[in-house]
């Protein structure tokens, strides 16, 4: 499905493209993929006290370990780990996000102080499910962010999340996704959770990393 498909099939949203970049518009709400209000958080100070990447640490990589966002939404957690040197996969199947997360890359090369983290983030517009499984390479982190679940009230979502949440629906395949995570045989698996939702798929964690409102649940596997 296109991205011109998509927005017919979700009445009063449309994508614009100005000078600020491509944005999604509806109900007098915009959402734009925007990496330069990520800097404050890639400083080399704030970005170690980053939980997504103290989770992410592992002992034994190569140079350029490698990280496949496994849903990558609007692309922040793969920037934060990109920025901590992770050569970092991403994968966003709907097109309409990938279509916001390939424009702010493209902007955030043309920034000197995003660049060099931009160059180690590529983006694939696929279903990562299938596309773990036929991973040329092993992975050393594999990063899910399923979109939570919508909470009774609609006062208590982002106003930019009821946006996204017209266009995908929360995650339906939480155990095929976990499972497909395991099958690429990474050193290390993080979800990030509500922090007293269930753990995806009722799996529990080998450990839990704190980050205020959410939570990093890290799995171990065994590699084969």
């Amino acid at each position: 499905m296109t991205a011109g498909e998509l927005l017919a099939r979700a009445p009063g949203l449309s994508l614009r493209r100005d000078a600020q970049g491509l944005t999604l518009v509806g109900k007098g709400v915009e959402l734009r993929g925007d990496f330069a209000r990520m800097k404050p958080r890639l400083r080399p100070n704030a970005l170690g006290a980053e939980a997504l990447v103290r989770a992410a640490k592992i002992k034994t990589c190569g140079s350029e370990p490698l990280a496949i966002d496994a849903t990558a939404g609007l692309g922040e957690d793969a920037l934060l780990l990109a920025a901590a040197g992770f050569r970092v996969i991403l994968y966003e199947y709907n097109p309409v996000i990938a279509a916001l997360l390939d424009d702010a890359l493209t902007r955030a090369r043309q920034d000197a102080t995003l660049s060099a983290a931009v160059a180690r983030m590529e983006l694939r517009q696929q279903d990562s499910i299938p596309a773990l499984a036929q991973s040329a390479q092993l992975p050393d982190v594999v990063l899910l962010d399923p979109m939570f679940p919508a909470r009774q009230k609609s006062g208590q979502i982002k106003k930019k999340f009821q946006l996204l949440q017209q266009l995908e629906p929360p995650c339906a395949t939480e155990a095929a996704l976990l499972e497909a995570a395991f099958l690429a045989q990474p050193e290390k698996i993080l979800v990030k959770r509500p922090a007293k939702a269930s753990p995806l798929a009722a799996r529990r964690p080998s450990y839990t990393v704190p980050a205020g409102n959410v939570r990093i649940d890290c799995y171990v596997p065994k590699r084969a």
